[in-house]
């Protein structure tokens, strides 16, 4: 009994196997002869346009100023008067507070507590009658004319990047607005922790928009091309190192090799295979054999 039921569900595995090939194939040939049939494949193309693209790198980074300095008093004593307060404008030498120096046997003077270069004042940690020492920060002044952002980049980028490489800079309070900024300096150390090396981006930032601590995504643009054909990233066929598209040309559809570049946003280079003007299909290639009949929508 069990050896008949064994026979039967072999019998009935290549029962559906022959079906199923025999399906398969009457698709496949019907694909192949639809145009002798008459019978067109819709498809949506896309005119090739010459455009610049560019291959960048993306990172994310905190805005310091170009110069920041913890203010320090030279005396042991007490605040007793504050001349600035956050936010305001200081002078290389201007005074931001005075200490009592409240020490026993010399004469009362008050000390102050000067800004160590020109900048605004970013923090007042001490109040009045607050006691401070040498090693107490009253103040922190910064110089944001120019700002900058620090970040660690993988080695595996730092031979696309040099001193003086542009950047872009966008930060979510002005979203409608990049701020462009250079590379200015690059380690010669590369940390074998994490096999990154720091960098630094300086910003020019004369009408003060920047501030320091403002959180910021950048940019680094590491390879361009000028005027260069185009396509969107859907209509690759292949994988590895082997790609082709599907042109159309009579409104036929025929397989063309190319070789593509660099890649930005949906968009990829096309560096040999295709021209300026040619159509492309970017939806329904997968219905698609050579020299098919196409109906072409652009």
């Amino acid at each position: 009994m069990q050896k008949t039921q064994r026979i039967l569900i072999f019998l009935l595995i290549v029962l559906i196997a022959v079906i199923f090939f025999k399906r398969t194939g009457a698709q496949k040939e019907a694909t192949q002869q639809q145009s002798t049939n008459g019978t067109t494949v819709p498809v949506r193309i896309m005119k090739i346009v010459s455009r610049d693209i560019q291959e960048t790198i993306e990172y994310i980074g905190d805005i310091k100023g170009q110069a920041e300095v913890a203010v320090y008093p030279k005396v042991t004593g007490k605040i007793m008067e504050k001349l600035k307060g956050e936010g305001d404008l200081v002078q290389k030498g201007d005074v931001i507070a005075y200490v009592d120096r409240d020490e026993v046997g010399l004469k009362f003077e008050r000390a102050p507590v000067e800004s160590p270069l020109t900048g605004f004042v970013g923090r007042v940690y001490a109040d009045i009658g607050t006691n401070v020492s040498p090693q107490t920060p009253v103040a922190l002044v910064v110089d944001i004319d120019q700002v900058k952002i620090n970040l660690e980049l993988p080695e595996i980028y730092l031979p696309k990047i040099a001193v003086g490489q542009p950047a872009a800079i966008k930060l979510d309070p002005y979203p409608e607005k990049s701020f462009s900024g250079q590379v200015t300096k690059i380690s010669p150390v590369v940390d074998t922790t994490t096999r990154s090396a720091p960098i630094e981006i300086l910003i020019g930032n004369q009408d003060h928009k920047l501030k320091s601590g403002m959180f910021a995504r950048v940019l680094l643009i590491i390879q361009e091309q000028k005027a260069v054909p185009v396509v969107l990233k859907e209509a690759l066929i292949g994988q590895g190192n082997e790609f082709s598209v599907y042109v159309v040309k009579d409104q036929k559809a025929h397989l063309q090799n190319v070789t593509p570049g660099i890649q930005q946003g949906p968009y990829i280079e096309i560096r040999q295979g295709l021209a300026e003007g040619d159509h492309v299909v970017i939806m329904g290639q997968q219905k698609l054999t050579e020299g098919v009949s196409v109906t072409a929508e652009e």
